[in-house]
């Protein structure tokens, strides 16, 4: 599917809700069932945009293929993708869900987009950490961004925000907000009560892209692995709009943001402007990347 331009002028201001929840390895029914209640609470308070986790269906540390691929589902028409469907059409919003998706013999660690009409588009984890790669193929979608009534959304998973790419591929190619769908992790060296170094990294993208990005992680430990929450919400400023969230439990941050500010946000001053003024006669364009639209 190409970029999507959905009907409807697009709204000048919109609420974000970033669900930090706690799924569970391998129970897909309970963190669906868990994710749709969350999902009614945010549509409740008024969100028109809303972020799951990564692997929110799933949960994330599998020990083995075999578990990845049985807890694995197709995109667009599987049972989860179906059911937050059918929540983002009951209550007219949008939604991007990170989900366990099989694609024939072949798994991704993806992100389903989901308007009021249904499936959008899907992204697939360009960047793979760690035994990920025991598991998933590297994303083979690109960095599209699809055009929707509340902005131009593109999405990250995790550790492609780690690669100033991710956002900067979407910025050049109009987004005013980047929704990431993540499971952080503490990062050696960080001290009780710092933050998370992924909020730094976060806040650094958005100032030097001029975007929108919403954060959505989750908490709790799976096997062993404790996750960071501490999802946030910035604004195309590079400064917080919603959290950090807690470390510790579930909950809901919300923020207004105004997507058309984020565009017009790149013109600094009178004579700078943050993607007018990349030297390209230097680098390529599009730092080596096919820009080329390519939702599944």
């Amino acid at each position: 599917m190409s970029n999507v331009a959905t009907t409807g002028s697009p709204k000048r201001s919109i609420k974000i809700a970033c669900i930090q929840t706690q799924p569970a390895i391998g129970a897909v029914a309970q963190n669906v069932a868990r994710s749709l209640e969350l999902i009614d609470q945010a549509a409740a308070a008024g969100a028109d945009l809303v972020v799951l986790p990564e692997l929110a269906n799933s949960g994330y540390v599998f020990e083995t293929r075999a578990e990845a691929f049985a807890l694995a589902e197709a995109v667009p028409h599987g049972p989860t993708a179906t059911a937050w469907a059918e929540r983002a059409a009951r209550h007219g919003l949008h939604l991007v869900a990170g989900i366990c998706e099989r694609a024939g013999p072949v798994l991704y660690n993806s992100a389903v987009i989901l308007g009021p009409q249904g499936h959008l588009g899907t992204f697939r984890k360009m960047h793979l950490w760690n035994e990920e790669a025991l598991f998933f193929e590297r994303g083979n979608l690109g960095f599209p961004v699809v055009h929707t009534p509340l902005g131009r959304i593109g999405v990250g998973i995790c550790y492609d925000a780690w690669f100033p790419e991710t956002f900067r591929l979407a910025a050049l190619q109009g987004a005013d907000i980047v929704c990431v769908p993540t499971n952080w992790v503490p990062i050696p060296g960080q001290a009780d009560g710092q933050p998370a170094m992924a909020t730094i990294l976060t806040m650094a993208a958005a100032h030097c892209n001029s975007l929108i990005i919403a954060c959505a992680d989750r908490v709790g430990t799976e096997r062993g692995q404790p996750f960071e929450g501490q999802s946030v919400i910035v604004d195309h400023t590079g400064w917080p709009a919603a959290g950090p969230a807690s470390r510790d439990r579930e909950e809901i941050i919300y923020a207004v943001v105004e997507p058309g500010a984020a565009r017009r946000g790149r013109n600094w001053n009178d004579f700078n402007q943050i993607l007018r003024d990349r030297r390209t006669d230097v680098y390529g364009e599009m730092l080596g990347a096919d820009a080329k639209p390519g939702w599944y």
